[in-house]
């Protein structure tokens, strides 16, 4: 898919990762963006082909007026994400998953559901779900989290395949800790969102449906293919050294 005169929507957008999706689709010649968030007050008009729109993923009724707001989109990315940091036997682990999976999962699957008639009707397009390297294997200090990565991987494969004759190219990207207000209490390595962004697009120009987009998702996927078990080992040795 040509990113250039695509019309984009992208949830999260009034900051982070959202932000710098958006201002890398202007860079790259979109003709326009939807920046979508809860507080639509909150996303920066920079450019004239920048839109805000109203949207909390987690609302039926916001998704719904979006799609009616939006009817002309090209290109779907789901971005907006929650991270609770909670283990999964943790005090109150039920409800930061609760939460965790309405945003990363449900509100996913509420997203494509309402936009990819859409997609079809506007020749096919594409949809970017943010997923992680955590998709693929269990941190036992965000565990909760993880769970709702495994799910959002399922529903993007899912859609995959459901989407696949209507043209509709379905991406899911994995990247380690983003450089985020998300993962600002978190002391390890980052990548830039403006290097994720970029190589989302790159992917999405040459049809990747899975774009590993730093360093950290290239050496888990790498590692899960050559011994599955090591990360299992590594994840028991990270949650001892806690203890």
């Amino acid at each position: 898919m040509n990113i250039e005169g695509s019309i984009a929507l992208v949830t999260g957008a009034n900051r982070g990762l959202g932000q710098a999706y958006a201002q890398a689709l202007l860079a790259a010649g979109a003709a326009k963006v939807y920046a979508a968030a809860r507080d639509p007050a909150g996303v920066a008009i920079t450019d004239p082909r920048l839109i805000a729109v109203k949207l909390d993923v987690t609302s039926r009724q916001d998704v719904t007026a979006a799609a009616r707001q939006c009817p002309d989109v090209t290109l779907l990315i789901n971005n907006a994400g929650i991270l609770l940091q909670s283990p999964i036997l943790a005090e109150g682990a039920e409800e930061a998953m609760r939460q965790e999976m309405e945003v990363n999962v449900y509100g996913v699957q509420r997203m494509i559901t309402a936009f990819a008639p859409l997609l079809a009707a506007n020749g096919g397009g594409a949809i970017v779900n943010m997923l992680s390297v955590v998709s693929w294997f269990t941190s036992p200090l965000n565990a909760t989290y993880g769970a709702s990565k495994h799910a959002a991987l399922a529903v993007t494969d899912g859609a995959r395949i459901q989407l696949h004759d209507q043209g509709t190219q379905v991406v899911g990207v994995y990247a380690g800790f983003i450089d985020t207000d998300m993962t600002t209490h978190i002391d390890s390595a980052k990548v830039s969102p403006e290097q994720v962004a970029e190589q989302t697009l790159e992917g999405i120009r040459q049809g990747q449906n899975h774009v590993l987009a730093d360093q950290r998702a290239r050496d888990v996927w790498a590692s899960l293919r050559r011994d599955p078990a090591l990360m299992e080992t590594q994840m028991l040795q990270l949650w001892q050294r806690q203890a």
